[in-house]
């Protein structure tokens, strides 16, 4: 029983760390920025999962809660851009183009929330992401310096993949409770770059 509740321990801590910080695209606060995670590719278009990431962070703009789109994601090899496809979505749905910045590096969560604070000094963003995956986010940004405010995509079926990402998450709490304790860097770091603050001023 023991082993049970310390097994659980990670997870509790995410439902907390997040529990007063989710809300829908009617009602989260408006914020300069959103992020957006990658979610795989299928060919040359988003997965359904990060296509409905896309619009959620679509009709956030639309709606002026947001000015400026932060799309972090895998460019780990040539043949797979998840940024730049993020960035064409948006494109094709209204999102001027010098409003969405990109993030090459963004390998997995605990990197994209760092590189948001320390590459490109977001302090405050808007999280978007499946709603299995929304409070990981949100504990790790906030740990990474990031005052963040999550909205669970809509329209997923819940099919084996879903079940599939809720059950992984089980897993993957583990992982950000080390990563939040021991907070280390990023797999790539770089030099800070002033994307996120340069289409800000267009929006000025």
């Amino acid at each position: 029983m023991l082993g049970c509740v310390l097994a659980l321990l990670p997870s509790t801590w995410l439902f907390l760390a997040a529990d007063d910080r989710l809300g829908t695209i009617g009602d989260v606060p408006r914020t300069d920025v959103a992020m957006v995670f990658g979610a795989g590719l299928r060919g040359e278009r988003p997965s359904p999962y990060l296509a409905h990431r896309l619009d959620a962070a679509a009709e956030l703009y639309r709606s002026g809660r947001i000015e400026v789109v932060l799309v972090t994601g895998d460019n780990s090899r040539e043949d797979y851009d998840e940024p730049d496809t993020m960035r064409t979505y948006l494109t094709e749905r209204g999102v001027p183009d010098r409003r969405i910045v990109s993030d090459y590096a963004g390998f997995d969560t605990w990197d994209s929330c760092v590189r948001a604070k320390k590459i490109f000094g977001v302090d405050e963003a808007v999280l978007i992401s499946q709603g299995f995956h929304i409070r990981r986010a949100v504990a790790l940004c906030e740990e990474a310096g990031v005052t963040s405010y999550g909205v669970p995509a809509q329209g997923d079926r819940r099919d084996g993949v879903w079940y599939y990402g809720a059950v992984r998450e089980l897993f993957a709490a583990s992982k950000a409770a080390t990563e939040a304790v021991f907070e280390p860097n990023p797999r790539f770091l770089g030099r800070e770059e002033p994307g996120v603050s340069r289409a800000l001023a267009t929006a000025r």
